[in-house]
């Protein structure tokens, strides 16, 4: 069964673009990533997918639940991060961490008094009084603190120190070992590409690509490096040229048979050619917009 479900999935806020036609399976026991700027529709495919709002069109189905059914039924099974943790004022922290268990209807103070612990939360502080990196924390817990079959994560490692990451994503394996979904949505292309088996690419609301992660790495483009040389040939498909004292690199997207012919009236001390990060990937999404689905 798939934990996450879309068929053409639309939003608009007026006459505003949030999400269009967005067709997404994502499969239990998956840890998936989403993956787009700040604008692309990342929030908002997740907002519709938690009955938040409602979409303009299309459906959209979570652990078999349609998302305009029974919200609090469908929360009861996900833990949701937002990207921003806001939380009631007055409020201590572990008032705050037992309103979102009671929330559930679930006792889930053992297990939310180990996730403290590992986080490093302090639970007598008040809310008002904590950092943006310990809100994400609370928020943390608060997602985690039930086991759910499903973990929505929209730019949860925003405002963490790298120590807290760490133990984030440490804590995220255990339950991805365990069985439990992950769809992780993020603009940090390090951890989808550390983390994940499949990612989707989301551009201007639409989904431009979606593969495993080391297929959307090998997609499109090679970096090539040449040692001893300053300029680079004048073939289509290069771009994302680097220079440095020792020599040129640039990405390549044309037949390696052209290229090699082109090189060889070059004088090229030396020359690797290897597999484009992730990062890169993106960008070539971005740049050229895109032909898969």
């Amino acid at each position: 069964m798939n934990a996450i479900e879309t068929r053409g999935l639309t939003k608009y806020y007026g006459n505003s673009r949030g999400v269009i036609g967005l067709d997404l399976a994502v499969q239990e026991g998956e840890f998936f990533g989403f993956i787009g700027p700040n604008g692309a529709g990342k929030s908002t495919s997740i907002r519709c997918l938690l009955g938040l709002i409602r979409p303009t069109s299309g459906e959209a189905q979570v652990l078999g639940n349609a998302c305009t059914g029974d919200r609090r039924r469908l929360l009861r099974e996900v833990g949701y991060l937002p990207s921003e943790a806001m939380f009631y004022p007055g409020m201590r922290v572990r008032e705050v961490i037992r309103y979102s268990a009671d929330l559930r209807g679930q006792d889930c103070a053992d297990e939310a008094a180990a996730l403290c612990e590992r986080l490093q939360v302090q639970t007598d502080k008040r809310v008002e009084e904590l950092s943006l990196g310990n809100r994400k924390k609370v928020a943390i817990v608060c997602a985690m603190q039930h086991r759910p079959r499903l973990y929505v994560l929209d730019e949860p490692t925003s405002g963490l120190d790298p120590l807290m990451q760490r133990e984030f994503f440490a804590l995220l394996d255990e339950r991805h070992a365990q069985g439990a979904t992950v769809f992780l949505s993020s603009h940090v292309l390090s951890e989808i590409q550390r983390h994940c088996t499949r990612a989707a690419i989301i551009r201007e609301g639409r989904l431009i690509a979606c593969d495993r992660v080391e297929a959307l790495a090998q997609a499109g483009a090679r970096r090539v490096t040449l040692h001893g040389v300053a300029d680079v040939p004048e073939l289509s498909g290069i771009r994302d040229v680097q220079r440095s004292p020792e020599g040129v690199s640039f990405l390549y997207g044309g037949e390696m048979n052209v290229l090699i012919r082109a090189l060889a009236r070059l004088d090229v001390r030396d020359m690797t050619v290897a597999e484009p990060d992730l990062e890169e990937v993106f960008m070539h999404y971005y740049e050229e917009g895109g032909d898969r689905a």
